[in-house]
């Protein structure tokens, strides 16, 4: 049976790992936070101790992480993965970051003889409990070919991209829209209410037209006009992705954009202490701005 280790058990990758222990994998899995590994135990999974015994009992490594140091670390840190993963180990990494930094785990994996996948996924924690996230895949063909059975326990839709950092760069670019998705459904709802328009009435208008977004579907019916602002995806995680898919973007030498201002906007958010609310929370300085509050009222 394929041997499968699990790194980062937050809130996607805690419900992840229950996916292929459902599946049946045999899984090991390890969390900084020992508690979190607690529930997945009690499912089947074995807990590691450290990163390095997880590797070196593993066939694929899964990791689903916060930032893009916690990657490098995880993998070429003293006691990280490649210090301990066997020559035709498969690391698959689940986390958003971007594309220098999945090419430069990428070549140091392949001195060890292991292959590192960039995969990062769109979904949210209900598509990954329901095993209908979208998985993005760069690097070697040969190996994603080996690891399709497993992403298809994890993704409804699974894409095979190209080269190490195709996947980090699709996932930027989607990180960039759902960003700036973000701040236009807040800008427009927060000036709707604030020239007088009833929040709900006009949301709801707003969802049978061309105004439609997923976003902005989301971010009204699940945060913002019932004023809950728990996570989801964090606001300071949105912001780190927008930064990253701004950097894609100076790359490529695209100047003036959007981007920018939803970078900015996010950083507001952070600055008034909202970085661990759901990215929704983007809403509440402009809310603040010009003196109103998107609500449901009667």
């Amino acid at each position: 049976m394929t041997r499968v280790g699990f790194i980062g058990l937050g809130v996607m990758g805690s419900r992840m790992a229950r996916r292929l222990l459902e599946a049946g994998f045999n899984v090991t899995v390890y969390n900084r936070t020992t508690e979190k590994a607690v529930p997945l135990v009690n499912l089947g999974a074995r807990q590691a101790a450290t990163v390095a015994e997880l590797a070196g009992e593993a066939d694929i490594i899964c990791t689903c992480l916060s930032m893009p140091d916690d990657v490098i670390e995880v993998y070429t840190g003293e006691g990280g993965v490649l210090s301990a993963a066997h020559p035709g180990t498969i690391c698959l990494d689940f986390t958003t970051v971007g594309p220098k930094t999945s090419r430069f785990v990428a070549r140091r994996a392949d001195e060890h003889g292991v292959a590192y996948l960039d995969a990062p996924v769109s979904g949210g924690p209900e598509g990954a409990e329901q095993g209908a996230l979208t998985i993005m895949v760069g690097g070697a063909k040969e190996a994603w070919e080996r690891v399709r059975p497993l992403l298809r326990v994890l993704g409804k839709t699974v894409e095979y991209l190209g080269e190490s950092g195709a996947g980090s760069a699709a996932k930027a670019i989607n990180q960039y829209l759902v960003a700036v998705h973000s701040v236009a459904a807040a800008e427009a709802m927060v000036a709707g209410v604030a020239y007088g328009l009833h929040a709900g009435k006009l949301y709801r208008l707003l969802k049978e037209s061309y105004g439609d977004s997923r976003m902005l579907r989301r971010h009204m019916e699940q945060f913002v006009l019932p004023r809950r602002f728990t996570p989801g995806g964090a606001v300071k995680y949105v912001h780190k992705d927008v930064r990253l898919a701004n950097e894609l973007m100076d790359e490529i030498g695209l100047g003036r954009r959007l981007g920018i201002q939803a970078e900015e906007a996010f950083a507001a958010a952070i600055a008034a202490g909202l970085a661990d609310l759901d990215m929704a929370a983007v809403i509440q300085p402009l809310e603040q701005r010009v003196g109103v509050v998107v609500e449901e009222t009667e």
